[in-house]
């Protein structure tokens, strides 16, 4: 490992990324309260090089994480970050520092962020040849339904990873009907997404023989990211082409909504969150 080790590798990383953030804060902010799309921004070139291609590195094989298959997705993910190599770990939760937080609500404009520590959601996720994430809404809320998700913070560190490739972000600015916008998953770039009612994304499916790589956090507020009090599960949605699987994906989940409202519990119980105690 390089000059950031182990102890005190987490002020260390969130040095870094407040520092670029700093560089280009009001073209990120001009960028991301743009009207007219999704709110969203990107910068590249986050951390040095050295130091990306460290954690890229690190990143656990396919099989050390579970994964998420259905008609919805197909992907593999992780938050019990205590499994893995330490920067792992560092990594994810120095996007959680004050100073990052600070300066992510001055480029988004969205009032009483907060990090989430137990990583409902975020912490790591990997793709591979085949595998995908069609449109959706991410579900408004945190497990406990007491704070609303309100910014999707997305670090992509897989060297050389090229449009072609698949395993892009898509940003579907007017709907699911239309034609979304691409972000390419480059690799040490940082995405931040607004997470609302009309935030609808997916990831292209990946055709490289090759593992695209995220390191994800969601912040949370009170205070919904509309002026609007709103409540939905995950939503998925099938691709203009995918006639069939999309009225598959509107039975589920209009079910699952309708079932979470009625009994204010899920379904099935997450295992997505970082136990700490364990």
């Amino acid at each position: 490992m390089s000059e950031i080790n182990v102890k005190g590798m987490r002020k260390a990383l969130a040095a870094l990324i407040t520092g670029r953030l700093e560089e280009e804060k009001d073209r990120l902010k001009a960028e991301f309260q743009q009207s007219g799309h999704i709110n969203s921004c990107f910068i590249d070139n986050l951390l040095p090089v050295e130091q990306a291609m460290e954690i890229y590195q690190a990143f656990p094989s396919p099989e050390e994480m579970a994964i998420h298959r259905s008609i919805r997705e197909n992907k593999r993910v992780a938050a019990q970050m205590n499994l893995y190599h330490p920067l792992l770990e560092e990594i994810v939760y120095a996007f959680q520092e004050p100073a990052v937080v600070a300066l992510c609500t001055y480029i988004t404009g969205i009032r009483d962020m907060e990090p989430d520590e137990h990583l409902y959601a975020g912490g790591i996720s990997l793709m591979s040849q085949g595998n995908f994430l069609n449109p959706h809404l991410d579900n408004s809320h945190d497990n406990d339904r007491e704070r609303y998700r309100v910014l999707n913070l997305l670090y992509y560190i897989s060297p050389d990873w090229k449009l072609e490739n698949g395993g892009n972000l898509e940003l579907w600015d007017g709907g699911v009907q239309g034609d979304p916008r691409t972000i390419v998953s480059q690799f040490n770039r940082l995405v931040l997404m607004i997470t609302n009612q009309s935030s609808y994304h997916s990831v292209s499916k990946v055709v490289a023989d090759g593992k695209r790589c995220c390191v994800s956090n969601y912040y949370f507020s009170h205070l919904p990211a509309d002026n609007e009090s709103y409540f939905h599960v995950t939503s998925f949605y099938g691709r203009p082409e995918e006639a069939v699987k999309g009225m598959a994906l509107s039975l589920d989940r209009k079910l699952r909504n309708f079932l979470r409202k009625i009994t204010g519990k899920r379904l099935v119980t997450t295992k997505h969150i970082y136990k700490k105690d364990d």
